[in-house]
């Protein structure tokens, strides 16, 4: 018996140091949209090039998740995790030491490369630790990392450029991720399906699924409409999370630093409410209906959109930041859904391979695009809050329509009983 066989499980305590670990991951990859504007004047920056930096992020991140998928069905996953908690918190540290858009989009890359190890195989081990009836619950809470780092990515890096500049932030940040990935070697992993009933005897059996189970995920309708609404509604926040600050301190004239505090207060307090909030509620609805998951998905893009509207739309900056407040909060309500029914759509050898479709997809068709989109848009127009009312609610529209179409192919299940 190794070790790792003979520690024990402690699930809690593997949720808090994961989803630890993945608020230091938002915290460094909103770090860029923090400081754009010192980066900008610094290194004479369009705001095409700015859109750039983070297309390279997630070049790196999308284009390496069908690996860790293969690989996340088939090693140990704490080696895997841990690894990328290193790689990214050196491209991290990096970024801080560049003088040139090459060098920083080439570390922006490597960042993309460690997190998608990290964000591709963390969600299927949190499955395997709890039983379906919390595993929402379970996954929301993982989930709270978004909005707590991506705040903290905000607040702290803007507050740090302001008093001692931009690279400074990145070196802040890159530090601590270094140390931290040696904690993931202090848990047990649990074994893939422990949580099934059914499953957990004879998963380990199952032949492990190989390239073609890329493919094989197609054959899965409700995984297939998850992806296509999860997909538009990426491609919203991809434009969203970066140049909202830059927004606020352009088009109504408030202080970087101002912006970005804002933002990242606004984001934290109604990310945390509505990721938990948007959970619970979505695993009690799913126990009453069976439906409950895909129908907080639809809800959430359907209140997004005309939110997004009048928040870039707005020509006063009360009404702006109103709107703004407001579209975070809700857009987090899906957060916890989503993630659980890409693991709960396809078999249990598969959650990895699963986690790692979705991750190529929503990057690929999704954020890739939508922050240069708006950027070049800005440039064109010399407007930018022209080129994101544009662009954003649009996206939300059709992950919508999506995510509408999938509650009416969800076949209503009996009411969960797993303790």
């Amino acid at each position: 018996m190794s070790d790792n066989e003979k520690k024990p499980h402690w699930p809690l305590a593997s949720l808090l140091v994961l989803t630890g670990l993945n608020l230091l991951d938002y915290l460094d990859r909103q770090l860029l949209a923090a400081v754009l504007t010192p980066i900008k004047q610094e290194l004479r920056l369009s705001d095409e090039q700015l859109g750039t930096i983070q297309s390279a992020f997630m070049w790196g991140y999308f284009l390496t998740s069908p690996i860790f998928g293969y690989l996340g069905d088939r090693l140990p996953r704490r080696w895997l995790v841990a690894g990328g908690v290193f790689v990214w918190s050196l491209g991290t540290l990096m970024s801080g030491h560049v003088n040139a858009l090459g060098a920083l989009i080439f570390f922006r890359v490597l960042v993309g490369f460690g997190e998608a190890s990290f964000g591709t195989i963390s969600p299927g081990w949190i499955a395997d630790l709890f039983p379906t009836a919390k595993r929402n619950n379970a996954i929301s809470i993982f989930y709270l990392a978004i909005p707590v780092g991506s705040a903290l990515g905000y607040i702290l890096g803007s507050a740090i450029a302001a008093k001692y500049g931009w690279r400074s932030a990145f070196l802040w940040a890159g530090y601590p991720g270094l140390l931290l990935a040696f904690v993931l070697f202090l848990l047990r992993e649990p074994a893939r399906g422990a949580s099934e009933a059914k499953a957990a005897a004879s998963v380990s059996a199952e032949p492990k699924p190989g390239w073609s189970a890329y493919l094989g995920l197609f054959k899965f309708r409700e995984y297939r409409l998850v992806i296509a609404g999860y997909v538009a509604q990426t491609f919203a926040m991809g434009g969203f999370a970066l140049w909202a600050p830059t927004f606020l301190h352009r088009v109504h004239h408030m202080k970087n630093e101002d912006a970005g505090d804002f933002f990242g207060k606004a984001l934290v307090i109604s990310g945390l409410i509505a990721t938990l909030g948007g959970g619970f509620a979505a695993t009690a609805w799913q126990r009453r209906t069976g439906r409950g998951y895909a129908g907080m998905l639809a809800l959430s893009s359907l209140l997004t959109a005309p939110a997004a509207y009048v928040a870039f739309s707005a020509t006063d900056p009360f009404t702006s930041k109103i709107a703004l407040a407001a579209s975070m909060f809700l857009i987090f309500l899906s957060t916890g859904p989503v993630n659980t029914l890409i693991l709960e759509t396809v078999p249990v050898a598969m959650r990895a391979t699963a986690m790692a479709g979705s991750i190529f997809a929503i990057h690929m068709f999704g954020d890739l695009w939508s922050p240069r989109i708006v950027g070049h848009l800005s440039d064109r127009w010399s407007d930018l809050q022209r080129a994101t009312v544009t662009v954003l609610p649009v996206a939300l529209v059709v992950s919508a329509f999506f995510w509408c179409w999938l509650v009416l192919a969800t076949k209503p299940k009996s009411a969960v009983t797993e303790s």
